[in-house]
């Protein structure tokens, strides 16, 4: 981090320093257990626990100083009204002390960590590189990535997410960047946002943020997205599969594995792109990886080879793993909707074009008013693409398997269990040798730990792989 004295923390906060100052050098966190010498403990009073609780554990680890709501006894505590609030203007404070720094900010609503993981990899070939840790997106996930810069950081990847209206407006306030990525507009928070246009109006607020010299890249193929270009003063650029896209994939082929490739066509020239990545839905994610990193002055040549060494990077995104009997288990169950559903689905479909196919879907929240219509699409698209097995999760999902028995898939192919314990069950019954199997949901809905028991006991007697006659 950027060093910062308390005294200097509570100037830009407007909070009071009560005990003496200190300097903070360690990490800026969250969560006492992460605190280690020189830290920053940031003391958020939440649902289930209160942060000042927990002050004597991040002073007896070495935490410098804590930022909250009240003073402590036995530490230095910059005291505010507001602790969130206040972290923001700490974050902006690193970032302002940053002069060679430069944000590059992504939202969507699907596809935003991969993206975030990818261009974070390729940019770290070049120079010091921050991104996200997992998900971090939030109003304390952006300011705890942007208090890890330091003086030698040139880029900082900021993933922004948001579940209504001013969310993103208010996250680039902490991160300003000056290029801001927008991949989809999809039905992610349906409940929350009420509707896609709110959505999309929200969505634009990172396009509305940058300056005139900035640069929007927008997805041409999704109409919201393309519309964008009208609510910003910057340089636009499209990227996609339309005739008119600036950065342009032609020839998308998918491997045996799920991995795309394509030939780019793009105003510094053309070269064939190949992904380590799965799912064909990584193609426009990453046409939007290059064009930002061009963006940057890096060269054509160099960012595809950066983007074709880069392999998944967070947990539960598209995760494969091989196991025993030549068993794929591909987990992306870190968070579902329509969207990224669909982009499983069909990804898994690829990888089971030669091989027998098995996904696990479970509920996918948030989405209000539209959830069993939603549900039931997901069902229908899974018996089109073929696929050859079907396990459904949870009482939120049971739409899933009347729409694939819609569909056409037969009733012996769908299986309907209550929780993640019977899934697990069913399917360490019907794994066969060969087969690949997707883990699907959103997050609360617990498939990731399916996906991560099955490849825990795959080398042992609790996940005997079969040999199966249908």
């Amino acid at each position: 981090m950027i060093e910062l004295s308390l005294e200097e923390i509570a100037t830009v906060t407007g909070g009071r320093l009560v005990g003496p100052d200190a300097r903070i050098t360690g990490p800026v966190v969250t969560d006492s257990r992460e605190c280690a010498a020189g830290s920053l403990y940031v003391a958020r009073v939440g649902e289930h626990a209160d942060g000042h609780d927990f002050v004597p554990a991040a002073l007896a680890v070495g935490a410098a100083g804590v930022l909250g709501e009240r003073a402590v006894d036995g530490a230095s505590c910059v005291v505010v009204d507001d602790v969130e609030l206040a972290f923001a203007e700490v974050a902006r404070a690193v970032v302002d002390r940053a002069p060679n720094l430069q944000i590059v900010g992504i939202t969507g609503s699907s596809g935003k960590t991969s993206t975030k993981d990818l261009l974070g990899a390729v940019l770290a070939r070049f120079a010091p590189t921050i991104a996200p840790y997992g998900s971090l997106n939030s109003e304390v996930g952006v300011p705890l990535t942007v208090c890890r810069i330091d003086e030698a950081t040139r880029y900082l990847v900021a993933e922004m997410g948001a579940s209504g209206v001013g969310h993103i407006a208010y996250l680039t306030k902490i991160a300003p960047p000056s290029i801001g990525i927008v991949l989809n507009v999809g039905q992610a928070h349906m409940g929350e946002f009420g509707s896609v246009e709110a959505i999309a109006r929200t969505k634009g607020e990172l396009v509305e943020a940058l300056p005139q010299d900035g640069v929007a890249i927008l997805n041409v193929d999704d109409s919201r997205v393309r519309a964008m270009a009208s609510r910003t003063q910057a340089k636009v650029i499209l990227v996609g599969l339309g005739e008119d896209a600036d950065y342009r994939a032609t020839d998308v082929s998918i491997d045996e594995a799920g991995r795309p490739s394509y030939h780019l066509t793009c105003p510094l020239g053309e070269a064939d792109v190949r992904l380590a990545l799965v799912g064909e839905h990584q193609v426009g994610n990453s046409l939007s990886v290059i064009a930002a990193a061009t963006s940057l002055g890096l060269a054509l040549g160099d960012v595809v080879e950066a983007v074709a060494g880069a392999g998944a990077a967070s947990r539960w995104r598209m995760e494969v793993s091989e196991v025993g009997g030549g068993v794929t288990l591909v987990n992306d169950a870190y968070n579902a909707n329509p969207d990224s559903m669909r982009a499983a689905l069909r990804a898994l479909a690829h990888m089971g074009t030669s091989r027998r196919s098995i996904a696990a879907l479970g509920e996918m929240r948030e989405l209000g008013e539209a959830s069993h219509d939603e549900h039931t699409a997901v069902g229908q698209l899974a018996a089109e693409l073929g696929i050859d097995r079907l396990v459904v999760v949870g009482a939120g999902a049971q739409a899933i398997a009347q729409g694939a028995r819609t569909a056409g898939m037969t009733a012996d192919a769908i299986t309907t269990v209550d929780d993640i314990d019977a899934a697990h069950d069913v399917l360490v019954e019907q794994i066969a040798p060969g087969d690949v199997v997707l883990f699907k949901s959103s997050r609360d809905s617990g498939l990731r730990m399916l996906g991560d028991r099955l490849v825990e006991e795959s080398g042992t007697p609790a996940f005997p792989v079969t040999e199966v006659t249908s």
